[in-house]
């Protein structure tokens, strides 16, 4: 899992740093000429500190080719402002020498400043999905547990059958939980893949059932609960924070992870937009509150205040109809069936 985890920071590193936005920078009033970074900072905190918008982080950033992998910036490092054909750029002046060791693929990632606080954006993926009703329905399914009982301890046997690809031996048990819907049109858009646990292929009989056994469960295993094949789902190499190509039209928060009443940064959201609107990893959306109602004393009637920005996610996962998104800023508290439009 360590290894695993510096290989999520590595990816995070370049989400920002990778690829050419073409929005323009406008810096916020009074940003230092020269900052040291220090410990506990984050990219992305750094970047709010010189952006309105910090997402366009690597539009202000200016590589130095005379310093080993400028990409990754460590406490002790010293930011400074430049001013190139009248565009802001941000260069660097290493605080310490960093070498790369030869033939390692690993850097120590520990030191190195995150570009944003998502280390635990790894495992929700793992135990994370949004199932459609045709992939629940034609999905494998426990049928039994070991001696008619099913008890939910690592080592017990489970029953199931349906469709076992060729080659797949770890599963995942899920049960349908949240139904998703949109808000507007009241279209079913999936439904919540509940996380019971984990389980290993051990002998497969096509014609009759296969025998698993668990190895991780996070609450009873049930008759009818799914057997899903596991997805290594890693954060993209090219994953790069950038607007939506195309316009995105009642775009909704639906649901938070928690349960939780106000949604804040670093929370994770599902959002009412996927694949077929044109969304996909690393684009970037704003945030928007309705309008407060307010009486116009002088026409004596009511009238609804523009909708007012409050925030900026991040889609760090998509499906057909539906995604996963990041709450990367908050000015005030979200909450859910708050909107998400083009930032």
């Amino acid at each position: 899992m360590k290894t695993r985890s510096l290989s999520i920071w590595l990816l995070l590193v370049s989400l920002i740093f990778s690829g050419v936005l073409q929005a323009a920078v406008e810096l916020n009033d009074d940003v230092p000429e020269t900052y040291i970074v220090k410990k506990g900072d984050t990219l992305w905190g750094i970047s709010g500190m010189y952006l309105r918008e910090p997402w366009l982080w690597p539009e202000l950033w200016d590589v130095n080719p005379q310093i080993d992998n400028p990409h990754l910036i460590y406490p002790g490092d010293e930011l400074y402002l430049v001013w190139v054909d009248g565009q802001p750029r941000l260069r660097l002046r290493r605080g310490r020498d960093v070498k790369l060791i030869p033939n390692m693929r690993v850097q120590p990632l520990d030191l190195a400043i995150p570009t944003i606080p998502l280390d635990e954006i790894g495992a929700f993926l793992l135990r994370h999905r949004i199932l459609g009703a045709n992939e629940i329905n034609n999905s494998a399914y426990i049928v039994a547990g070991d001696q008619g009982s099913l008890i939910s301890a690592p080592g017990d046997l489970i029953f199931g059958r349906g469709p076992f690809p060729d080659g797949e031996r770890a599963y995942g048990i899920y049960r349908p939980g949240e139904t998703y819907r949109d808000p507007l049109t009241e279209e079913l858009l999936g439904y919540q893949a509940q996380d019971i646990g984990n389980a290993k292929l051990i002998s497969s009989n096509r014609d009759e059932v296969t025998e698993l056994e668990i190895n991780r469960v996070t609450e009873e295993v049930r008759i009818a609960d799914r057997l899903l094949p596991q997805e290594e789902r890693v954060l993209d190499a090219t994953f790069q924070p950038r607007a939506p190509e195309a316009q995105i039209e009642g775009g909704y928060m639906i649901a938070v992870d928690g349960g939780v009443t106000q949604i804040g940064t670093t929370d994770i959201v599902v959002l009412n937009k996927g694949l077929r609107d044109g969304l996909e990893v690393g684009h970037v959306l704003a945030v928007y509150q309705s309008g407060d109602l307010v009486f116009d004393k002088v026409a004596e009637e009511n009238i609804r205040l523009p909708d007012v920005r409050a925030g900026l996610a991040m889609v760090f996962e998509t499906f057909e109809k539906a995604s996963y998104a990041l709450i990367l800023k908050s000015n005030r508290p979200l909450k859910v069936l708050d909107k998400v439009k083009n930032p």
